[in-house]
């Protein structure tokens, strides 16, 4: 393989794979060798459009298609062999679907999980209201939103912030 370098001694590399360490070849005097000839002497213009051609594809803005077989189900459409059916496993697997059916309508029916889905409904509501407190507390500080405390006197802003805090809990 022949390159050139900056200046224009040419280097040669081993034909080995992978490629060796360079190396480096004075220039001949003769006007035949490789590193005095143009660059379209020695590539020809029927190269030059394949690579121009796959610059330009590489280069081009527009997104690639997914292609001819796009549409194509694949081979997970393809249903699989029948296999055969084993009827004391098919009994069990009965058995165990109705033991878990059984048990999970035992369970939603139970007096524990209505009182832990109702608990959870009411510390739900309770952190929510806690949480607009917070948040009301801090608009009231800062004098801004829908608790803003600008409008008021100065002995009814402390009334009001007290209040606040007394509700969170903050002091």
């Amino acid at each position: 393989m022949f390159c050139s370098t900056a200046s224009s001694i040419p280097i040669y590399f081993d034909k080995k794979f992978p490629i060796s360490s360079p190396k480096i070849l004075k220039p001949s005097s003769s006007s035949s060798s490789p590193c005095c000839l143009p660059l379209n002497t020695w590539v020809s213009p029927k190269s030059l459009v394949p690579l121009a051609a796959s610059v330009a594809i590489l280069l081009s803005p527009v997104p690639a298609k997914a292609g001819l077989l796009s549409g194509f189900p694949g081979i997970e459409s393809v249903p699989g062999p029948k296999l055969p059916e084993i009827e004391f496993l098919n009994r069990f697997n009965e058995e165990n679907q109705k033991k878990y059916a059984e048990a999970d309508a035992r369970f939603k029916s139970s007096p524990l999980l209505k009182q832990l889905l109702e608990r959870s409904k009411q510390n739900k509501e309770k952190n929510k209201q806690k949480i607009q407190d917070k948040y009301c507390l801090r608009g009231a500080e800062m004098g801004v939103g829908d608790c803003s405390v600008e409008a008021m006197s100065p002995e009814d802003k402390e009334k009001f912030i007290a209040t606040l805090k007394q509700k969170v809990g903050v002091e």
